[in-house]
Formats: structure tokens, C-alpha cells, sequence
């Protein structure tokens, strides 16, 4: 597929939305709309029996989830993706990770969005105070043991797809590797 052209139709700090003409394989026009947003990082803080997870309102769907602690940098943040995950579960939960293990690179919505995020599981966890942003004023964390995460799938507690994703690279991560044969 080839652009032809492309233009900004709206802007904001966290975000950019813009129109692409396209031309096909065959020739024939097209149009898509794109979401450009910055690469996040998505961290599972593992304890022995379980993950911690946080919970906030989630103003476009209107309600509250439980979800694992994630973000990008913000204005003026730079540095890895790494930095990012630490970042992000000590200002969420307060939690320090004594080992960080990358688990993947996947992509929130790549139908319309440019927006990846690489999955990061914690482990040897030491306790902190949250030092989180004022848009997560509302936020609260705790500790869940597997099948009450399993429980929160199930019953709509957990709706967040990159939470969902991020928890299967985990448990393939988990799995024997298969013999071949």
C-alpha cells in the first residue's frame, strides 16, 4: 500500500490523529485514520501467589477496571523502555523490582493506532509509597492471588486488552518448552 498523502486533523499533548490517502496494491483509493501515540510499558508485578494490579476510572468507557500498571513518558520523560517500566510500578503501586524480566513487544490496536508496548514481568518486589500523577489521584492497588486474577477475567474486572495480552505472554513464559520431534 502507498500514501499519497496525509494530513494532521487533530492534536493534543498525548496524541495526534491524522487522515492518509492511500492507493492500493490494485490501484483503487483508500483512506485510513490514524491514532499516533507514543510506545508505553506494561509491567506485571509478581508475587508468589499472584500479581498486583491497579484500579481507576477509565473516563472514555465510563468505569472503573483493574489493569496492570502501564504508561508512557510524559512531556518532557525520556530514557528506555526499562526506565519506563520502573517508572511506572513505583509510581503506581510504590513497588521497587529487584529483577525485571522483558517478556515481549506487542502493539494496543494496530488496525488504527502506531501505539506498541513492551511487557516487563517484576519480581523480588520491595514496598513503597505511590508517587503517582494527578490524573491518577483516584487509583488504588492491591495484590491478587492467580485465581482471583483468573476470577477478575471471568467476570469482567479485568477488561484492559493490553493487560489481557501481557498476562498470556507470562504464562507462555511459564510453560515447558514443547519437545520436538
Amino acid at each position: 500500500m502507498e500514501q499519497v498523502s496525509t494530513r494532521v486533523v487533530y492534536r493534543n499533548p498525548w496524541m495526534t490523529v491524522r487522515e492518509d490517502e492511500v492507493r492500493r496494491p490494485d490501484g483503487s483509493p483508500g483512506i485510513y485514520g490514524v491514532v499516533e501515540k507514543p510506545d508505553f510499558a506494561l509491567v506485571l508485578p509478581r508475587w508468589e501467589d499472584g500479581f498486583w494490579l491497579v484500579e481507576q476510572f477509565r473516563y472514555p468507557v465510563g468505569r472503573r477496571a483493574w489493569e496492570f500498571p502501564q504508561g508512557s513518558w510524559g512531556t518532557g520523560g525520556s530514557g528506555d523502555q526499562l526506565a519506563l517500566a520502573r517508572q511506572e510500578l513505583a509510581e503506581e503501586t510504590g513497588l521497587r523490582a529487584g529483577s525485571m524480566t522483558h517478556l515481549g513487544h506487542l502493539y494496543e490496536a494496530y488496525g488504527y493506532c502506531t501505539q506498541g508496548f513492551d511487557v516487563y514481568l517484576a519480581s523480588d518486589l520491595e514496598s513503597g509509597v505511590p508517587d503517582r500523577e494527578v490524573t491518577e489521584q483516584d487509583m488504588i492497588h492491591r495484590r491478587f492471588t492467580d485465581s482471583e486474577v483468573t476470577g477478575l477475567i471471568r467476570t469482567g474486572g479485568i477488561v484492559d486488552a493490553p493487560s489481557l495480552a501481557a498476562l498470556t505472554l507470562y504464562r507462555l513464559s511459564q510453560e515447558a518448552p514443547s519437545c520436538s520431534r
